[in-house]
């Protein structure tokens, strides 16, 4: 009776086992912190897991106040795998910027949920009652491969991730665009290495993942620094167009009732900052890393970003207000990858009004082309 039982025991663990590892919730997670209480509040986040010899969870925890990182934290945490996903539990502060009499940081717990279809994270953290400390919602994404390791030379394949709008790069130093989405569809040749980012909450601590890709059959051996694989359809590089609004996605060019614009500049109506501040709304990064797509894959644009306020309030406070959002612009495209000598910024204040005072149309940000 006793053999019986240690043989099924085993059974189990050897079933169970597999599923285990398939399972495992180790390496970079990118995401956000919302408040349902404080509406536009948002805290762009990034979570690094690896699972110590005991078999807890450890980690470190980034966040950031908006898309800036003027304002931020570092905590350590640790926590244990449940049934559905995680549950995480603050620990030391490691590093701290911005900070001031007034400020804090929340800590408590918190309980993540695992999709393993989308590699994603999603949960609610309660915090200890400081301040106006209660309860936060959690959203994170891993770039993981969901397509064969291994493929035929010199065939046609589609390589599929996981993660939310996911960059292609063949280079770890992100000068080398290949592609965006989740797919990816290319021919090699030799086995190769792509650098993939997320453009979801970008901060500076976002990593690039390393997807390496083997080929089988009559490959090439493996090279020391492999090439960039061929692209079986090139991506289009409108570099000379008379106008950006022709080149921009379609959600970021003017909707109806919007100006009619001269070639240039184009207005981004999307791109929208909290009342009387530079901090970028969530509504709209899905333009503007859009627009960094595009200027990734035409390497030779080059832009300027202008910002424009009503003129309710001081002239000199709106200026000040105007460049402050201009750089927020700049600042968020070039951590999508695109360098920062090819984006200027500059600030109009209330000078420049399209339509007649008050109307808040005139709180926008335009961009054009530039030689």
């Amino acid at each position: 009776m006793m053999n019986c039982k240690l043989l099924l025991l085993l059974l189990l663990l050897l079933t169970t086992a597999p599923a285990a590892r398939a399972q495992s919730l180790t390496g970079s997670w990118q995401g956000v912190e919302i408040d349902p209480g404080e509406r536009g509040e948002y805290w762009p986040a990034e979570l690094r897991l690896q699972q110590s010899k005991s078999g807890s969870v450890l980690g470190i925890l980034y966040q950031q106040v908006g898309s800036g990182d003027e304002v931020s934290v570092t905590f350590q945490v640790r926590g244990q795998r449940t049934a559905g996903g995680l549950r995480l539990e603050h620990g030391h502060k490691l590093q701290e910027t911005g900070q001031s009499l007034f400020s804090y940081w929340c800590f408590g717990s918190v309980v993540l949920t695992y999709d393993a279809a989308e590699e994603k994270l999603t949960g609610r953290a309660a915090y200890q009652p400081v301040g106006d400390c209660d309860i936060g919602n959690f959203t994170f994404y891993r770039v993981k491969l969901k397509s064969a390791e291994t493929v035929p030379a010199d065939t046609e394949t589609t390589l599929r991730v996981s993660g939310r709008n996911v960059l292609w790069y063949a280079d770890a130093d992100a000068r080398q665009p290949l592609a965006s989405g989740n797919s990816f569809r290319t021919r090699l040749r030799q086995t190769t290495t792509f650098y993939l980012a997320q453009g979801y909450y970008p901060t500076t601590q976002s990593t690039r993942v390393p997807i390496t890709i083997r080929v089988s059959g009559s490959a090439s051996p493996v090279a020391t620094r492999p090439a960039p694989p061929e692209l079986l359809a090139p991506l289009p590089v409108p570099l000379r167009q008379p106008s950006l609004a022709s080149q921009l996605p379609d959600s970021v060019r003017p909707q109806p009732g919007s100006p009619t614009l001269a070639v240039t500049p184009t207005v981004l109506p999307t791109v929208l900052f909290q009342l009387g501040t530079a901090r970028l709304l969530p509504e709209a990064f899905p333009a503007l890393n859009q627009l960094a797509a595009t200027l990734r894959t035409n390497p030779e644009l080059r832009i300027e970003v202008a910002g424009h306020t009503d003129r309710i309030g001081e002239p000199g406070k709106n200026q000040q207000l105007s460049e402050q959002r201009a750089a927020a612009v700049q600042k968020h495209l070039i951590r999508a990858g695109v360098a920062a000598g090819r984006i200027s910024a500059i600030g109009y204040g209330d000078t420049r009004p399209l339509y007649p005072a008050p109307d808040e149309r005139n709180r926008r940000v335009e961009v054009r082309a530039v030689e």
